[in-house]
């Protein structure tokens, strides 16, 4: 038995559903699939899991190395876009593909810590209130010019959203599946889940995570966080965070419901 299959809860395909679903978008991350799906088993043989790849129109031994893996790994699945559509059409495939009533996403490149999904986890299910729960990265490994694009996109979102989240570029989530499914789609969405979830009525969970290196190649996705290519999209979270009306909490009366004292009109007697 290899380390890998020791590390699983699931001893085979076709088993029930898993109550944790690892959702993570690749494009040409050959390299990078073994040494993450090895820290992601490893941070989750506690509980019944998957791993969902998203393989978004890779031009390289990505599918390769996943296929290799998956006859060791019973609960690694790869989902196949014929052409690349963007990290945000490979979140949403994920998710929609995935069979757990919770998510956690997270990029592809190794950057992402999954040692800390356990306590994201613990995050969400902790309090039912909490609809997501970010990790937010400290000790950034990024170029200074990056960095500035970061402060200067995380600023001016902050200012126009008021979403309380210091970043939102990094790809480390957890969030309930049903939850994101009720969410307006578009490209980028995942850089604006913390305002759009809070649009819901739900709060938003914060981990410090350190970041790391890119272990290799370079980065084939581009930062949503550009900020012209993103002002568009955050005008439209502002209008429909603008738009969002109180939602009625119905309730069925049945002969045996005890009566309710009829509301006061104001300025009437």
């Amino acid at each position: 038995m290899t380390e890998l299959q020791a590390s699983s809860p699931l001893n085979g395909r076709g088993q029930p559903a898993p109550a944790v679903s690892v959702v993570v978008p690749v494009k040409n991350e050959a390299g990078n699939i073994a040494p993450l799906v090895a820290e992601i088993a490893a941070a989750l043989q506690d509980r019944a899991f998957e791993i969902v790849y998203v393989n978004d129109g890779s031009e390289d031994a990505t599918e390769a190395e996943l296929l290799g893996l998956m006859a060791q790994l019973p609960c690694l699945r790869q989902i196949r876009h014929d052409k690349s559509f963007g990290q945000s059409a490979a979140v949403r495939t994920g998710v929609a593909m995935a069979r757990a009533p919770i998510i956690v996403t997270l990029d592809g490149d190794c950057q992402n810590d999954p040692a800390y999904i356990p306590e994201m986890i613990a995050a969400l299910e902790g309090a039912p209130h909490v609809g997501l729960v970010a990790a937010q990265r400290v000790e950034r490994k990024a170029t200074a010019y990056k960095k500035l694009q970061s402060r200067i996109a995380n600023k001016v979102r902050r200012a126009v959203l008021n979403d309380g989240t210091r970043d939102t570029g990094c790809g480390m989530k957890a969030f309930r599946r049903d939850l994101f499914q009720s969410l307006p789609y578009f490209d980028g969405i995942q850089c604006f889940l913390p305002a759009l979830v809070r649009r819901e009525g739900f709060d938003i969970g914060y981990i410090d995570v350190v970041d790391r290196p890119r272990r290799i190649g370079i980065s084939n996705y581009g930062l949503w966080n550009r900020l012209w290519i993103g002002l568009l999209d955050m005008a439209g979270v502002w209008w429909l965070i603008r738009r969002r009306k109180r939602i009625p909490q119905p309730e069925e009366v049945t002969p045996s419901s005890p009566a309710r004292a009829p509301a006061s009109r104001q300025g009437r007697p």
